[in-house]
């Protein structure tokens, strides 16, 4: 069993796949939505890239050093925390080994997304000038290369706004600024320096360490997912937003399975999970960077809502949460 320091280190793992999420839309040279968004996506997918990267969040700026390249269809990746104790993050497929060096220890988990840092993406499904209007504002340098600056304005106030530099040759997203009601940044993550399209060295992408004789530690397999119909609707879901997925998730030595409702509007992402009630807690609000999540309690089931939106968002469709008898 892992005690609560690695489980806390462990959680530095998971937070940083999610810092690079539904924040991009590609460019290059102008032209459509979809063009941006399909150079994008194949942008990311293809493209081998070794850099650093910086992220300012919540007052607090952490340094990455990243190596990422796809051969032969596998994706194999390494980021180095630049601060801290220098936790790495070594990917080879779907095997993720998070090393932990001032403990000696390695926290082996299973990803499948198709990208670490890329773990979500606009879609075709985005509706520019329906709940989004996107310009492109100026073209600049960032990292030394030449990018496409663009703003995607939401309409409302159940979605944030973002600022993306994407560069002009590749379509590469370059830095990103996640823009709150004030019009100010809630996170800003940026490439200080980068190569694009270079030969990443084995090298690059190996341990830092030895890490033969270090305790190794396997965590669970992740839960078993199936495509299921729910009996879960909401009521008052947020215009533009639509059930994309609904999942039914059993986790490992669990009695009940866990219902997972996940609803989009092309650009973002809101996840709702609802279980039986195992706890005394009430309805309650928190907050991780931009994230925000709701829970309360429905029916005897704990509903919990949680996503890269304005707290009313989540809280809205938690509570328009019923079964549909």
């Amino acid at each position: 069993m892992l005690d609560h320091s690695h489980t806390s280190k462990a959680a530095v793992c998971v937070a940083f796949c999610g810092f690079f999420t539904a924040e991009y839309v590609v460019a290059g040279d102008p032209g459509t939505p979809q063009d941006w968004i399909d150079r994008m996506g194949s942008a990311v997918q293809v493209t081998s890239y070794e850099g650093t990267v910086v992220r300012v969040r919540d007052g607090k700026v952490d340094t990455y050093k990243v190596a990422h390249t796809v051969r032969d269809g596998v994706i194999r990746e390494k980021v180095v925390i630049q601060d801290g104790n220098g936790l790495e993050i070594i990917r080879n497929g779907n095997e993720v080994h998070c090393i932990l060096p001032d403990r000696e220890s390695v926290l082996v988990e299973e990803w499948n997304n198709q990208s670490t840092l890329f773990a979500t993406l606009p879609s075709s499904d985005i509706r520019f000038g329906s709940e989004y209007d996107v310009l492109i504002k100026d073209f600049e340098r960032v990292a030394g290369r030449k990018a496409a600056k663009l703003a995607i304005l939401p309409h409302d106030n159940y979605r944030y706004g973002y600022r993306i530099w994407l560069d002009t040759e590749t379509g590469f997203p370059l830095q990103t600024q996640l823009i709150g009601d004030d019009n100010d940044p809630l996170e800003h993550v940026k490439f200080a320096d980068i190569s694009i399209q270079q030969d990443i060295l084995s090298s690059a992408l190996a341990p830092s360490y030895s890490t033969d004789n270090w305790k190794w530690y396997t965590e669970p397999r992740q839960a078993v997912r199936r495509e299921v119909e729910s009996d879960w609707v909401a009521d008052e879901v947020p215009p533009g937003f639509r059930v994309v997925s609904t999942q039914q998730k059993i986790l490992p030595d669990a009695e009940d399975p866990i219902t997972h409702i996940i609803y989009s509007d092309g650009l973002v992402t809101v996840s709702v999970f609802i279980a039986p009630v195992t706890d005394k807690k009430n309805a309650g609000r928190s907050r991780f960077g931009a994230s925000n999540s709701y829970s309360t309690v429905i029916d005897e089931y704990r509903v919990t809502a949680v996503g890269q939106v304005p707290q009313i968002t989540v809280e809205q469709i938690a509570k328009s949460m019923r079964r549909n008898q």
